[in-house]
């Protein structure tokens, strides 16, 4: 529960951090619904039907499905597609409905890749395009500049956003702050414009015009985007926090700004160029392209932090291989930095960039994946209606069959934009659903195969009453909770000795984003010197074996490293022709085994108290 003292802090943290993506969709949103791949005619009926459709799927969509239901859904705290996914296999007893309910979980952090690509992109982008406004000679220009500064923003990844995020707040404030005098000075001057607030406008552009209303659904979405890390970043700000800066700041902000932007359309129709800077005066042109970048490059490094935490929760939950984690602050522990998921966004955002050219190219990009995550997040809190609140069956048909076909026809609409680029994340959606799931489905058959070559502990336990034993104290690294490690077998039949205590170590992930210190160890010792150690840790920490053996203490159990060796085992994958695995998968899993970071790293073991034993598994 976070203090009221810190209450301003927390709202102003979550406007800089949490609002920055829905919070540049003004920049590109009306823009393309008029202007895009499928041009409404920009006549008075039109523009307030389509700014009615805006505010009503923000309403519908953002303050009704996120702030007031989904972010009721936390898992201890935290939020997101896989936090959401740990909280339905909690409580599913059914295990055909686990197994669907984890492939929904995984595909909708696989889509969330394919959208960290594309924010960035269409972002900075449209932002930096607002130059050819100031004179039509800086266009060849526009993505060079694009391209610096979406590298600078990937460079300065390493350093930590600890000291970089002390100035989001300030900044996304002034940016919400002059979003919304700008849309009010225009909304004064048309105040016509305010009845599109009646939903009727809506209703009657959807009737008179079926076609274009359910084309214009593709570009409506844009409106919504972002939305969804409302839910996602919960567990860093807190759900009141965020409620309270949606409803009292930024949404009225960006109600007021499209609004406006709907009042100059109706006074000055040729501005759909770029309707949003032309609501600003002529002098404020250079200013707010400045702060529109500013903003852009912000709500771009929530998306790159995002990514981060999908990443590492993926690694945690065993959907991904280990890799480099860097913590880049020592005080705030969900700032991280992890290197091969920075460069491989960077490399295709710099593609998306070159590639599609223009933010209305990538418009057609933008929005399948956002759909289809809204889409399974609405399944997976439908379960949890069900499971969890207890809700009657005619209350979850009801409420998720009115959200469910929102977002089904929001879906439909962006669908039809796949041949123009939306192409792009259903392909890195797919390309990253196939990973982690071979890598889930991999490392249940390294399971099974390692239990093929273990043995009871009992039997192993009275079968060494003749082996010399040693001083000190060795640790077995196993993912097994029974049984007798291969490495610890292997071991005994090379150098024919064991030590006098003999700890064998399993590191458990729970379902739960964190675990209190009292429960992540549990002790069990056996005969003659042998302890068998479970560290439990949550989704959203990161492994520290020897500062967990520090924690033993407790139970009476010293640890020196000077006189600790870690035995860890490394498996080198043979992948075979089984019906079970896919050959090309097969292969795909070995090499990802391979190119693991190393057990002594992830663990956080000193490298020079470790002896690595291989065993080859086919699977």
């Amino acid at each position: 529960m976070h203090s009221r003292q810190a209450l301003p802090a927390l709202t102003l943290g979550a406007i800089g951090v949490v609002f920055g993506d829905i919070g540049t969709s003004p920049l590109y949103a009306l823009k393309e619904i008029f202007n895009g791949h499928h041009p409404i005619p920009v006549t008075p009926e039109n523009i307030l039907g389509l700014l009615s459709m805006i505010f009503w799927s923000i309403i519908l969509l953002v303050s009704v499905k996120y702030v007031a239901i989904i972010m009721r859904a936390d898992n201890r705290g935290e939020g997101g597609s896989l936090a959401l996914l740990a909280l339905v296999t909690e409580h599913a007893k059914n295990p055909r409905l686990t197994w669907i309910v984890t492939l929904l979980g995984i595909f909708a952090a696989a889509l969330f890749y394919g959208d960290s690509m594309i924010t960035p992109a269409i972002s900075v982008l449209s932002a930096v395009e607002g130059m050819e406004l100031i004179t039509p000679t800086l266009k060849p220009y526009v993505i060079p500049i694009t391209l610096v500064i979406l590298t600078g923003l990937f460079f300065i990844q390493k350093r930590g956003t600890g000291a970089v995020g002390l100035f989001f707040g300030p900044i996304m404030t002034g940016w919400f702050g002059i979003l919304g005098v700008l849309g009010l000075i225009k909304i004064i001057e048309s105040p016509a414009v305010l009845a599109a607030l009646n939903p009727l406008y809506a209703a009657n552009f959807i009737i008179a015009h079926t076609a274009l209303a359910f084309l214009a659904l593709g570009s409506v979405v844009l409106a919504v985007t972002g939305g969804e890390a409302l839910y996602t970043d919960m567990g860093h700000f807190g759900r009141f926090p965020i409620r309270l800066a949606w409803f009292f700041f930024v949404m009225p902000a960006l109600v007021l700004n499209y609004f406006g932007q709907g009042a100059l359309l109706l006074a000055e129709p040729e501005a759909i160029e770029s309707p949003f800077f032309h609501l600003a005066p002529d002098w404020a042109l250079i200013p707010m392209v400045i702060l529109a970048t500013m903003a852009t490059v912000i709500a771009s490094q929530a998306v790159i932090s995002g990514a981060f935490s999908v990443a590492r929760q993926s690694v945690q939950m065993g959907l991904l291989p280990r890799m480099q984690i860097v913590h880049t602050s020592g005080a705030e522990v969900g700032q991280i930095y992890v290197p091969f998921t920075n460069w491989t966004l960077y490399l295709a955002v710099v593609a998306l960039v070159i590639g599609f050219k223009s933010s209305s190219n990538l418009a057609a990009a933008y929005g399948i994946a956002v759909t289809g995550t809204m889409l399974i997040d609405t399944i997976l809190v439908g379960f949890v209606m069900a499971l969890m609140w207890r809700w009657h069956w005619s209350a979850v048909l009801a409420v998720a069959g009115l959200l469910l076909s929102v977002d089904i026809a929001f879906f439909a609409a962006n669908a039809i934009k796949i041949p123009e680029g939306g192409w792009f994340p259903i392909a890195m959606g797919l390309v990253s659903f196939t990973v982690l799931t071979t890598w889930h489905r991999g490392r249940r058959l390294v399971s099974v195969e390692m239990a093929k070559q273990s043995i009871p502990m009992a039997d192993f336990l009275e079968a060494i009453d003749d082996v010399h034993r040693i001083n000190g104290t060795a640790v077995f690294m196993t993912s097994a909770k029974d049984g007798v490690p291969p490495a610890l077998l292997h071991n005994l039949k090379h150098n024919q000795v064991l030590h006098d205590r003999v700890v064998l170590v399993t590191v458990q992930t729970t379902d739960a984003p964190y675990v209190n210190d009292m429960d992540r160890i549990y002790l069990h010792r056996m005969k003659k010197g042998f302890i068998r150690l479970v560290i439990r840790y949550g989704f959203m920490e990161s492994p520290d074996v020897p500062a967990a053996l520090e924690q033993c203490k407790r139970f009476g159990e010293r640890f020196d490293t000077m006189e600790t060796t870690f035995y860890l085992s490394r498996e080198t994958i043979v992948p075979t022709m089984r019906r079970s695995f896919a050959p090309l998968r097969a292969r795909l899993f070995a090499l990802m085994s391979k190119n693991a970071t190393s057990a002594s790293d992830f663990f956080k073991i000193p490298t020079n108290r470790v002896v690595e034993l291989g065993t080859q598994l086919v699977i």
